[in-house]
């Protein structure tokens, strides 16, 4: 039995805390919200994201000092534009070295830095290769219950990864490793953008033929800015990559295609997020991957067709016109051109 943290009480962070509680460990889930915290002690629910029980071993907590006190590990799952407040309360807390292990899938504008970064960044005593990230196709509400999941756990430091893989692995949550933190944060951060058009295709009323063009060209477009960006390719063809692609782009129980879906069917930006009730973070992560591709010189024209329609009010229709319009071309010419620049080097 280890100690553990988790820092953020939505469906992920609860859903990730009874993996742990279930693996026997003493887990302290933190929230910001002092109300939040008395409610999931006193009723071992948190039915505004989960409809599900909590294990009793779960208890509940609102100051960070007490929640993170003689803990091993802190597995933080807050929306990325928390990230850095929460890793700045952490820092003149945590009296003692842990394993810093984060579920959350973002990238933050203008500084475009990935969640470990931003972590690294605000906890003085970690460095980048000192963070572990956890990702896959994973949502909470099959996880909460026990649903068959598999996720991969990756750090600079593999003996970091292994022993998060340790504190989560089990009959039901498999947990597998990689090396390789940059592709499995990226493909994490930038499915969330493919959602998001999934979302707004549904919504238009097309078919199973234009989503999965758009999830196919989407991968391609992930695949070309993280391999720009230093990620090895193959990743995107395993859990972080394709196969949380498929299952945010596919499930009502993606945020992101559900906004997506709202916005297809003509709802603006604002009432979609009001109606959403939770964070949509590809609509953070648009507007990062779209200053991405044109720092980096990546051709990313779904990413920048959605884009325009959330940020520059352009109508979606006007949008799959222009994607279908475009010049023609070989299916890989451009990531085939990245690989084969990246190795004969």
């Amino acid at each position: 039995m280890q100690k553990v943290a988790v820092l953020g009480a939505g469906s992920w962070g609860t859903a990730l805390s009874i993996v742990l509680a279930d693996n026997g460990h003493d887990v302290r889930l933190w929230t910001h919200r002092q109300e939040q915290a008395e409610l999931i002690n006193k009723t071992h629910k948190n039915e505004k994201y989960l409809d599900v029980t909590i294990p009793k071993e779960i208890n509940a907590y609102h100051d960070l000092k007490s929640a993170v006190k003689d803990v091993t590990a802190i597995v933080i799952v807050v929306p990325t534009k928390a990230i850095r407040e929460v890793c700045k309360q952490l820092n003149e807390v945590l009296e003692q070295k842990v394993n810093i292990i984060h579920a959350s899938k973002g990238i933050e504008p203008v500084s475009l830095k990935r969640v470990s970064e931003m972590i690294s960044d605000e906890l003085s005593q970690y460095d980048n290769e000192d963070i572990v990230v956890l990702s896959g196709p994973s949502h909470a509400e099959e996880v909460a219950l026990r649903q068959p999941t598999t996720v991969t756990v990756s750090a600079l430091n593999i003996e970091l990864a292994k022993h998060a893989q340790d504190l989560f692995i089990n009959e039901v949550f498999r947990v597998y490793t990689s090396p390789d933190i940059i592709g499995i944060e990226l493909g994490g951060a930038l499915k969330n953008i493919i959602a998001l058009g999934a979302g707004i295709s549904d919504g238009l009323g097309y078919g199973d033929n234009a989503k999965a063009a758009l999830i196919t060209r989407g991968l391609a477009e992930i695949a070309r800015l993280g391999t720009t960006l230093g990620a090895n390719p193959l990743s995107f063809l395993g859990l972080p990559g394709v196969g949380d692609l498929i299952v945010t782009c596919t499930s009502v129980h993606s945020r992101n295609w559900r906004a997506g879906n709202l916005l297809g069917k003509g709802n603006n930006l604002d009432d979609v997020l009001e109606q959403m009730g939770m964070v949509v973070e590809g609509v953070r992560t648009v507007k990062a991957a779209h200053q991405f591709a044109n720092e980096q010189k990546v051709e990313m024209p779904i990413t920048t067709g959605i884009y325009q329609v959330i940020f520059e009010d352009k109508d979606p229709r006007d949008v799959v016109d222009q994607l279908m319009n475009r010049t023609k071309r070989e299916e890989m010419d451009d990531l085939a051109k990245l690989l084969m620049e990246r190795y004969s080097q």
